[in-house]
């Protein structure tokens, strides 16, 4: 009997690592491949590592809540054959993660700007005596946290490395360090030494414990899940980062439901898939990026970044009441078919936590169906880093005007309204108007004699 090393598998270019949430197998239960062995979360996705191979575990090397590297040994797992096949495997498995390895760490030149006194500082974190991964490198850039500060916090992860938790931890204490006698809140939130962008953040964190929520006896206590607190924290960061502006427009989709109508048991029956209207919207939006690309956009500082890809981000409610945006790549490059074949796999394998953190990653625009809970309209809030997002309502029958040869008549006709919330950095009033209407004309004027 030989001995498998399971690693913790590549996840995606930017994710370096992920907190084990649950052990799926334990210690002395058999294994067949592709069973679910465990259940981890990134800070993008919670998805399963399958097994690679036949046999039974052996023993855990992290326990659930533990933080663990990519390439990581997580557990050890007891194989039928020789140790030169489990090597095979094993080699095979981390391919990827050995040839990031065998590149050596070249410090970056750090740009140098001056500061109001004259001073030079860098533009960005620089970490030249110490690895960090991209997340912990994000996440200290967004709390403000100093190179030295960095490279104080004792990492507890391989050779000392400092993990998300070890970082989060490290804010959390320098959060609740106790106020100087006699000052108040916003007195100490003022002080220079703290980051502008994040006063309002801390000074909410610090009025909360200041001010605690009243309740009563009665009141039942939830504790945000994993997920709804990525969720809330993105939120909040988005509203503190883009000054958001919604515009609405009424679409009349007569022409579209009825095709949609004429061909959705055909196309079921020919492409084992049933055609909603989502992959219609995105087909429209990516029509309108095409036409406007000003739109597919992000902001880095007072850079703007023309977007070449389109990718469309899809807004999926999930059955624990959380939200997740799976991405369509090059959207644009995709017919009818593919659009509809795409939008069912993501929503299907969101729902089941089959998801992979590459693919809720580089969206450029993002879509949510408010329509699906019978909601007329709404004001979404910009999934950053994009600079807009578009919300469809609910498709309703109403009596309307329309213009004839003859005159104008009132009839009845299928009519939904479009609401976009946009980044008033970059988009101004009359790009966002134009955008919007752009995806309206691109579904009034649906073929209803189209072919799919």
């Amino acid at each position: 009997m030989a001995q498998y090393e399971l690693l913790l598998p590549k996840m995606g270019e930017s994710v370096a690592e992920a907190t084990i949430i649950r052990w799926e197998k334990n210690p002395g239960d058999s294994i067949d491949i592709d069973d679910t062995i465990l259940e981890i979360a990134t800070d993008k996705v919670d998805s399963e590592v399958p097994s690679p191979v036949f046999g039974k575990m052996v023993k855990h090397l992290f326990n659930e809540n533990d933080v663990a590297q990519v390439g990581d040994v997580i557990a050890i797992i007891e194989i039928e054959g020789n140790t030169e096949v489990s090597e095979e495997i094993k080699g095979a498995e981390i391919e990827s993660v050995e040839k990031e390895e065998e590149i050596p760490f070249v410090p970056e030149e750090v740009e140098l700007k001056e500061d109001a006194d004259g001073n030079e500082q860098p533009t960005e974190l620089t970490t030249l005596n110490r690895f960090y991964s991209p997340l912990v490198k994000s996440i200290a850039q967004e709390e403000g946290i100093s190179e030295d500060q960095l490279n104080d916090i004792k990492g507890t992860g391989n050779d000392g490395r400092v993990t998300k938790d070890d970082l989060l931890g490290y804010i959390n204490g320098k959060n609740n360090e106790p106020q100087p006698h006699g000052e108040t809140v916003s007195e100490s939130l003022s002080d220079n030494d703290l980051p502008k962008k994040e006063n309002k953040r801390q000074e909410t964190e610090l009025l909360q414990k200041v001010q605690p929520v009243a309740k009563s006896g009665e009141d039942e206590i939830i504790e945000m899940d994993r997920m709804r607190k990525l969720i809330a924290d993105h939120m909040v960061s988005s509203k503190q980062t883009s000054p958001h502006v919604t515009s609405f427009i009424e679409v009349d989709v007569t022409n579209m439901v009825l095709w949609r109508n004429k061909v959705k048991a055909s196309f079921e029956q020919r492409e084992g898939e049933k055609i909603t209207f989502t992959p219609i919207f995105v087909e429209a939006v990516a029509k309108a990026l095409k036409d406007l690309p000003m739109v597919n956009v992000s902001v880095k500082g007072t850079q703007i970044i023309k977007k070449k890809d389109i990718n469309i981000g899809m807004a999926t409610a999930l059955p624990s009441g959380n939200l997740i945006v799976p991405v369509i790549k090059n959207a644009d490059q995709l017919n009818l078919v593919g659009l509809t074949k795409s939008v069912n796999d993501l929503a299907r394998r969101s729902r089941a936590n089959k998801l992979q953190p590459d693919e809720v990653q580089g969206g450029t625009f993002t879509l949510t169906n408010v329509g699906t809970f019978d909601n007329t309209m709404g004001t979404p809030i910009i999934n950053q880093p994009q600079v807009a997002i578009l919300a469809v309502g609910a498709i309703k029958k109403k009596p309307a005007v329309l213009e004839t040869e003859f005159g104008d008549v009132i009839a009845i006709r299928h009519l939904m309204y479009l609401s976009m919330s946009y980044d008033h950095r970059v988009v101004d009033g009359s790009l966002g108007g134009m955008f919007i209407k752009k995806v309206a004309d691109n579904l009034e004027q649906w073929d209803v004699n189209r072919e799919i």
